[in-house]
C-alpha cells in the first residue's frame, strides 16, 4: 500500500517512471547503495522526528548524522526520533520505506543541506525494496519546494 501511495504521488508529479524496484532490500543506506549500485551518500535517507507541532521528516545525505546542537538551534527543541513502532502511523510509511511521497497531511518535510553534495539522490518509495532516482531540483519539486535546513554533521 505504501508503494502505491508513493507511485500515485509521483505519477501526479510526472515522475512515476523514476521508481526503481531492486531485487534485494533497500531498507538501510548500505543495502540501498548495494542494490542500486551507487555511493552510500547518494541515498536520501529519511529521518523521522516528533515535535510539539507534529511529525517532521528530514531527508539527508546517506552518510550524514543529525547534529543535536544544530537541530536544537533550528527547531528550538531536542531531536526526538519517532519510535519505530509509530513511524507508519505518524508519517504514513513504515521503517525502511519512509519517503516524502504520499505522507500524512500533517508531516512537515525538510531537506538537509548535506543532500547538495550530490547531483542525483535516491530516496525510498514507500517500501524496503524501492527507490526513486531524482536530481536535487526534482526532489525539491516532488516535496513541494520544502525549506532547506542545516541540521546534520
Amino acid at each position: 500500500m505504501s508503494l502505491e501511495k508513493a507511485k500515485d504521488y509521483l505519477k501526479a508529479k510526472g515522475l512515476e517512471d523514476r521508481i526503481i524496484i531492486p531485487e534485494q532490500s533497500s531498507a538501510t543506506v548500505a543495502e540501498a547503495a548495494a542494490a542500486l549500485g551507487c555511493e552510500p551518500g547518494m541515498i536520501a535517507k529519511s529521518l523521522s522526528f516528533l515535535q510539539e507541532e507534529g511529525p517532521v521528516l528530514i531527508l539527508a545525505e546517506g552518510m550524514a548524522r543529525i547534529d543535536n546542537q544544530k537541530y536544537k538551534k533550528r527547531f528550538g527543541c531536542k531531536a526526538k526520533m519517532i519510535p519505530a513502532g509509530q513511524v507508519e502511523e505518524l508519517i504514513g510509511h513504515d521503517v525502511g520505506g519512509v519517503c516524502p511521497f504520499g505522507v500524512n497531511d500533517n508531516v512537515s518535510i525538510y531537506l538537509d543541506e548535506s543532500l547538495k553534495l550530490h547531483e542525483t539522490v535516491y530516496p525510498a518509495a514507500g517500501t524496503s525494496r524501492s527507490a526513486v532516482r531524482l536530481s536535487i531540483s526534482e526532489l525539491e519539486y516532488c516535496c513541494n519546494d520544502p525549506e532547506w535546513v542545516d541540521v546534520c554533521k
